[in-house]
């Protein structure tokens, strides 16, 4: 039987690699409009449907149900972070395979996953969602500082500031008010305990609530804005550390209800143990996964296209863990400027290239867009990758590429004084 499968939201280049992984497949696109333009191969779609934005739950599912009726669909997918709750509610109501909404909902609502996770004995992060910065500095009061504040259902790093002082709780209300977020979810803004340690993500697969634990990386982070400049894969965890983080990440999926697909999450290692910052049920994004193929050989995406068509990819996964590797390290670094502007040009790109380990430099932002400081993760305007024998080789590399990039910018210039 031919699948057709319905992709919500635009997925970049993955509903082209599923019509490629087995004859026959078709797909059917329902994504925003302001997702359009980023959809490819447009014309190598079934159908395309856009919704407005703003476009209830119920919009989205009456679509599907009258192109259901017509020409039935046999899956079900969402590859990107926003509008997995449309996916869930449209699987749900067509009968097709998604994680459940109640999931999606945790997922999506940082505060509800907090209560879940304490529910369950896995997280003890004291945390309430506040209203305005009275409230915040209460919360200050009854559990101390550092704190984390930021928008209680976002993504992209946005909105997010360290409170370590209770006079700083009026800017960081501002900062995170200011982000309503990307997804579905409570609104509003989030403050949470701070726990100090170095942070990693975890990717995880996941089928018929089994789960495997593919990679750990480490992440380095701006300390302001908390927004990711670096990533290397595999962290430097020895095997007790490494098998701690395992079991408490399997926890908290199994206490979210997550069965199925990749999923991304992201723990603090302290001195009393991981602590879970977010989790998410799709790939990592900053070009995780590629790192996490260098070093183990494991193509989540790949994984993630053969479990959408129906495929079992669990035993495939443990068997390429098990291979023998030579030991390797992968690294990405990112650049951010210092002022806002628009881009006149970028040079250094051969020369960055030339650095040693590197294995691809891109550039994020074109001439002639605006960028700004370095805000959230969409503020940065390029990345370079690298191989090393060793995790502190890769960085070296990428970042040392990263640093022969230049950036020339434009800046309106602003005029003082009196005649």
């Amino acid at each position: 039987m031919s699948e057709h499968v319905l992709v919500i939201g635009s997925g970049r280049d993955l509903p082209t690699r599923l019509r490629r992984a087995r004859p026959g497949t078709r797909t059917t696109v329902i994504c925003r409009l302001d997702y359009l333009s980023r959809l490819r191969e447009t014309t190598e779609h079934t159908r395309i449907l856009g919704v407005g934005t703003e476009a209830p739950a119920e919009e989205w599912i009456a679509l599907a149900r009258t192109v259901h009726a017509a020409d039935p669909f046999t899956r079900i997918v969402a590859f990107g972070e926003r509008d997995q709750d449309k996916c869930a509610l449209v699987g749900e109501a067509l009968g097709l395979a998604a994680h459940s909404p109640r999931t999606v909902a945790l997922v999506y609502d940082k505060q509800a996953m907090r209560a879940r996770l304490r529910e369950a004995g896995i997280d003890s992060t004291a945390s309430a969602l506040v209203s305005d910065a009275g409230e915040l500095r209460a919360f200050l009061a009854a559990h101390g500082t550092p704190c984390i504040v930021k928008p209680a259902a976002g993504s992209f790093s946005k909105g997010v500031a360290l409170v370590r002082e209770a006079d700083e709780a009026e800017a960081a209300f501002a900062r995170a008010g200011g982000e309503l977020g990307d997804c579905g979810g409570t609104a509003g803004v989030l403050v949470e305990q701070f726990h100090e340690g170095p942070q990693f993500s975890v990717e995880a697969f996941s089928e018929a609530g089994e789960h495997q634990i593919v990679a750990i990386t480490r992440k380095y982070s701006d300390p302001l804005t908390f927004v990711e400049l670096g990533h290397v894969s595999p962290a430097d965890l020895d095997p007790g550390r490494q098998k701690q983080v395992h079991g408490y990440v399997e926890r908290i999926l199994d206490a979210l209800g997550i069965e199925s697909g990749a999923t991304h999450t992201e723990i603090v290692l302290g001195a009393a143990g991981p602590q879970v910052i977010e989790t998410h049920v799709r790939m990592g994004g900053d070009e995780i996964p590629a790192l996490a193929h260098d070093v183990t050989g494991v193509d989540i995406a790949e994984c993630l296209i053969r479990h959408t068509l129906g495929e079992s990819v669990l035993p495939g996964i443990r068997a390429t863990l098990a291979e023998p590797r030579t030991p390797r390290s992968s690294a990405i670094w990112f650049a951010a400027l210092p002022a806002p502007g628009v881009l006149a040009a970028a040079s250094g790109l051969e020369d960055a290239l030339g650095v040693p380990g590197v294995t691809e430099v891109q550039l994020l932002a074109p001439a002639g867009s605006a960028v700004g400081v370095l805000e959230s993760s969409e503020s940065r305007v390029a990345y370079a990758r690298a191989l090393a024998p060793t995790a502190e080789g890769a960085l070296s590399a990428a970042r040392e590429a990263v640093d022969r990039l230049g950036f020339e910018l434009r800046v309106r210039a602003t005029g003082r004084g009196t005649l």
